[in-house]
């Protein structure tokens, strides 16, 4: 059940509590993939994982609208990123959850695409089921299957974009993405990342190898990321909170 797509009796109507809220980012990943990546990774696993949850349920999980900005200022030296602060992005996503516990909507996953989001969404959904608006909890995809080092642009993310968005994904550019790019995230040194900005380590964007993985690995990253998914929306449902 899409809440945009729903009248608002619709929604009066239905018996759920329960409700997926996708997050991601828009920005760059690297000259082979689009900026959408993280927002469009998220939505298609909220949709897919609220679709499980509800097939094997009386009740079905609602998908709330995706919200496609996030904490990106890393990638800001890439044309086309866009980014919010901390506290602009931790106001957004809290006020939008108020908005769906006032309907009754107040078991919340939030279903993250983006890893800048990642440390902000956890304080952000502590605070408001700390204070009673709402139950709700983080869910970051690639925090949720086996995985190799995520990178940015690499395997794993380009491959996710073959399976589902294979039109948006230039193969032909990959080899430069991989030439240009880096093998780690920053510059490390006695566990201190010297580096705020991607541009410092990466002239391409990416990290890691986009010529590595394929579609069928995209699909075996999606089915498993649905799946985590539509277990963690039964816990959040039946959690006695």
């Amino acid at each position: 059940m899409h809440l945009a797509e729903s009248t608002w009796t619709d929604i009066r109507d239905t018996d759920t509590d329960l409700v997926v809220l996708p997050v991601g980012s828009t920005e760059q990943h690297g000259p082979h993939a689009p900026l959408g990546v993280d927002y469009m990774t998220a939505e298609a696993i909220a949709e897919e994982g609220a679709a499980r949850y509800s097939a094997g349920h009386e009740t079905e999980a609602v998908v709330a609208p995706t919200i496609p900005v996030g904490i990106a200022e890393e990638h800001r030296d890439f044309e086309g990123t866009l980014w919010v602060s901390e506290d602009t992005f931790r106001s957004y996503v809290r006020e939008t959850i108020e908005s769906l516990a006032h309907h009754g909507l107040d078991r919340v996953v939030v279903a993250n695409g983006h890893g800048g989001n990642v440390d902000a969404l956890r304080e952000l959904c502590g605070r408001v089921t700390r204070d009673g608006t709402a139950y709700a909890v983080p869910f970051t995809w690639f925090d949720a299957v086996a995985t190799e080092e995520l990178g940015h642009g690499g395997p794993a993310e380009t491959s996710f974009m073959r399976h589902l968005h294979p039109e948006l994904v230039h193969e032909d550019r990959t080899e430069a993405a991989a030439e240009d790019g880096a093998d780690s995230w920053g510059e490390w040194l006695h566990g201190t990342n010297l580096t705020y900005d991607s541009s410092e380590f990466t002239d391409s964007g990416a990290v890691g190898d986009p010529r590595n993985g394929d579609a069928e690995l995209g699909e075996e990253l999606f089915e498993e990321s649905a799946d985590a998914l539509a277990a963690l929306l039964d816990a959040v449902e039946t959690r006695a909170v």
